[in-house]
């Protein structure tokens, strides 16, 4: 599917809509640094964050006030990126669809697995492309532990722990941490999003799901603590914790198989670079860790007494996935991220809310 109109060796313009965390942390510097794209326009009323991004992008950078000054002007642009809260994800990808432009969407694509699965559909019938933002693909434990199971170290994976963990005792506020379902918010499909994705990605479907969600912290309105198990059809058992309540950080992977287990400790550097200011290109060593952070390979001991070896952690790699965005526009190249593997994370993200307010097992 392409869906642009750009011509070889001009850039794709595109236009992001909202400049909040994910937009100005993630998605804006990803697509300015990334060669084949131009960041056109950007969609925020908000005069400080027009201030932010015109100090950063200089006056090449556009902004308008409301996604449907974008559709009036569909012919000048090549792809919409959606970066605005949850609620609005399916609105506007149907809009931005129906308009005739490609469309990448920030996770969670939609609230339910119909819903992307409707998105597809209509990107399919408009022969556009529909791509998710699932950049922890590309985090740079997730890229080492896949070359681990490619090269057979692990053998026969039988357990995959995966954590994505954070002390926040005091809630922030604002819509990720409503309340109201409208918004879509909580750990489940926030976080969540990213841990079943990897799941899925690195073991295949899912058989069965149970889930614990929790509202621990006092004044919190949705789940900050939550626990998804995932019984995949080839037998691996997936188990995934979410959390703004852990004091003491578990690790972040830990892969048990019949010959080896690998462990993980502490996270891809490169949201803190981007949150920092750093950006890709200005350096060789974007998304490179110290060896002092290298996880371990071995059995039959804890790493943390010197058990097994050190495995060198591959660069993590968030540029590749605009560069896989670009490819696919311009040459037709595979959708890195598709609905359609969307949907089948949000059928378990669904599945975990009924087996955690219902206390079973659900089958898929």
């Amino acid at each position: 599917m392409t869906g642009t109109t750009g011509t070889t060796g001009t850039p794709l313009r595109v236009a992001l809509i909202g400049y909040g965390l994910a937009g100005s942390v993630f998605h804006a510097p990803l697509i300015a640094t990334t060669e084949g794209l131009a960041l056109d326009t950007i969609v925020t009323s908000n005069p400080e964050r027009q201030e932010q991004a015109r100090a950063e992008f200089g006056d090449g950078v556009s902004f308008a006030a409301t996604p449907e000054e974008l559709w009036a002007r569909a012919d000048e642009l090549d792809l919409i990126v959606i970066a605005s809260p949850n609620k609005t994800h399916v609105p506007l990808a149907t809009a931005a669809l129906k308009a005739g432009l490609p469309v990448v969407v920030d996770k969670p694509l939609a609230g339910t697995a119909a819903e992307a699965r409707e998105l597809s559909a209509l990107a399919e019938e408009r022969g556009l492309l529909l791509s998710v933002f699932q950049n922890r693909r590309w985090d740079n434990d997730f890229l080492t532990l896949r070359k681990l199971l490619d090269e057979g170290e692990l053998g026969d994976v039988w357990r995959f722990e995966s954590r994505f963990e954070r002390w926040r005792p005091q809630p922030k506020g604002g819509w990720r941490e409503s309340g109201d379902p409208a918004e879509i918010g909580g750990l489940l499909y926030d976080l969540g999003s990213h841990v079943v994705d990897q799941a899925l990605v690195l073991f295949g479907p899912a058989a069965s799901v149970y889930a614990e969600t929790d509202v621990r912290r006092p004044g919190a309105q949705t789940d900050d603590d939550t626990f998804i198990a995932i019984t995949h059809t080839n037998g691996v058992r997936s188990h995934l914790y979410v959390s703004a309540t852990t004091a003491q950080l578990g690790p972040r992977f830990r892969v048990l198989g019949s010959a080896a287990g690998y462990v993980k400790h502490g996270l891809d550097p490169q949201e803190a670079d981007l949150r920092e200011g750093k950006r890709p290109g200005a350096t060789a060593e974007w998304g490179v860790e110290p060896e002092s952070l290298w996880g371990r390979v071995g059995s039959g001991e804890s790493p943390l007494t010197g058990g097994g070896r050190p495995e060198p952690t591959l660069p993590g790699a968030y540029p590749a996935y605009y560069a896989a965005i670009a490819a696919a526009l311009r040459d037709g190249a595979p959708n890195p991220v598709t609905a359609q593997e969307a949907a089948a994370a949000l059928d378990v993200l669904e599945a975990a809310r009924r087996s955690a307010t219902e206390g079973t097992v659900v089958s898929l």
